[in-house]
């Protein structure tokens, strides 16, 4: 699993923020398309893509996107 290929997964998810903003360090809560539906899309993404149950607890204990990649990495 690259890092690389995660970003550009999440940022498929976001309709209105530029892909040049979605690195590693990014705060994702930081973003202002950062809501609800976005957290369901990203669990989504992450059973989709990579067959891993995020979970509400996983992300609510994360910062940055490198922390969700860590968390979907260890669990693939």
């Amino acid at each position: 699993m690259e890092i690389n290929t995660f970003l550009q997964n999440f940022a498929d998810l976001l309709d209105d923020t530029d892909a040049t903003l979605i690195k590693q360090e990014t705060v994702f809560r930081d973003l202002e398309e950062w809501d609800s539906l976005t957290a369901l899309s990203l669990i989504a993404m992450a059973d989709e893509e990579y067959s891993v149950k995020l979970t509400g607890d996983d992300i609510k204990s994360s910062n940055s996107l490198n922390d969700i990649f860590e968390i979907i990495k260890n669990k693939g």
